[in-house]
């Protein structure tokens, strides 16, 4: 059944010694054609050596969206600092489209002050110029930030490096014992921070739109129930623990409302949840199993995956404060099993996972124009989350017998492994803009 396909996947995590988590990035697709950027290292003006290798970071974060291909450092033709010192003669001859040049400054204080300067070689002229105050421990993100800065004065679209991840985790000492964590990390894998553990099985997290949240389900009283769980506070609070299935809570856009999947009145079927009243409104009614909600961007519509056709697909079905609008209407015809619905930010893609050939692969459907699109080609990929910006998605998947997460590009182009050293992690999850904001 539908229903005992989506446990199995969900609880199918590999047993591993315990371990410290830290997410490595192996990019395993790159992209012709990238546009060629170099990041000359930055000038470190003090005593020993500088804190962080800002340039490094900028370059993996850009070379991970698949839009630019970093200049190798050691065919860095000079190793200027500033603008006025650049000859764009030599850089033009490399085919290097974007310098960047920068100073990393210690300050009296135990600061940082960083800065830096986008070049158009063609044009030789400065796209972006930026001072950026910051900590020791700031300093990575100051890279991400930076990254952020660029993607956007090249594309126009805004970057999503300085936001983070989140996702379960499972491992098992040498006693049998399992221990389950829900992690937050920074979009790159770096600076993992555990913030909540249990002996017993999590799953589903997703953030609020504040960023300041996760909600996810808990068997830690013997059952699915539903927490959220503040990552600042660490303080985690029981909001859903109904007779029967409890599961896939995901937050409305503007974090006012939680749609979850529920069995309270026999079968399972899509549910809201008013954070403020508490008041649960039913928003299906069919005799076959809901699951999965996700919110359109716009909150008057929610997805859910459903075999009331005679196999898993997704449906689409408005609501309001009073309830659903009208009658579901059937989304995905390609092949005969298609779930776990994630919608783009900008509510143009719906990504799913797609069965071909006995294999569950992460497809994209425009739901524009109706293209669908099978992304990944792997045996057993799940849970897709996209990037805020809608660039990217993430997913889970498994390598060489372990779980691991990857991420995808929206037209396919570009794809990059995130995996542990040791270690089996599961349902990723990635915020929205606001969580990173100072």
């Amino acid at each position: 059944m539908l229903k005992k396909l989506f446990v199995v996947i969900a609880l199918s995590l590999v047993l591993v010694s315990p371990s410290r988590a830290v997410l490595t990035i192996e990019i395993t697709q790159g992209v012709s054609g990238a546009s060629p950027i170099a990041i000359v290292p930055f000038e470190w003006i003090d005593k020993g050596a500088p804190p962080e290798q800002i340039h490094a970071i900028v370059g993996a974060d850009l070379q991970r969206s698949g839009f630019f291909q970093p200049l190798p450092k050691q065919d860095l033709v000079a190793r200027p600092h500033r603008a006025n010192e650049v000859n764009y003669k030599n850089w033009r001859a490399l085919n290097v489209d974007h310098l960047v040049v920068g100073r990393i400054q210690a300050l009296p204080d135990d600061n940082y002050q960083v800065q830096f300067q986008l070049l158009d070689v063609h044009k030789r002229s400065q796209l972006a110029g930026y001072s950026i105050r910051s900590g020791k421990s700031d300093l990575r993100r100051t890279a991400h930030q930076i990254s952020d800065i660029i993607y956007k004065a090249i594309t126009g679209k805004p970057g999503a490096f300085d936001t983070r991840i989140a996702y379960i985790t499972v491992t098992q000492n040498q006693k049998k014992q399992k221990s389950y964590r829900l992690a937050v990390a920074d979009s790159d894998g770096h600076n993992e921070q555990v913030v909540y553990e249990s002996k017993h099985p999590l799953m589903s997290p997703s953030w609020a739109p504040d960023g300041k949240r996760l909600v996810y389900v808990s068997f830690t009283r013997g059952r699915p129930e539903v927490y959220i769980q503040n990552i600042v506070t660490r303080k985690f609070e029981r909001i859903v623990a109904f007779k029967g299935i409890n599961s896939a809570p995901v937050f409305s856009p503007d974090g006012s409302k939680l749609a979850m999947t529920l069995s309270k009145d026999g079968n399972p079927e899509i549910y809201i949840l008013d954070m403020a009243t508490k008041d649960l409104t039913r928003v299906t009614r069919n005799f076959a199993i809901d699951t999965e909600p996700a919110w359109m961007p716009d909150g008057k519509g929610i997805i859910f995956t459903s075999d009331r056709g005679g196999s898993p697909q997704l449906y689409r079905i408005g609501v309001n404060a009073q309830g659903p609008t009208g009658r579901a209407k059937r989304l995905t015809f390609e092949g005969s099993y298609n779930a776990r619905g994630a919608v783009s930010p900008d509510g143009r893609y719906l990504a799913m996972v797609h069965r071909e050939e006995g294999r569950y692969r992460i497809a994209v459907q425009d739901l524009k124009a109706g293209h669908f699109r099978v992304l990944t080609d792997s045996r057993l990929d799940e849970s897709p989350s996209f990037s805020p910006n809608g660039s990217m998605i993430i997913y889970a998947t498994e390598d060489k017998y372990r779980g691991v997460l990857a991420a995808v590009s929206v037209d396919g182009r570009s794809q990059q492994r995130l995996s542990l050293r040791t270690g089996d992690v599961r349902e990723p999850a990635w915020s929205s803009f606001k969580s990173r904001q100072r």
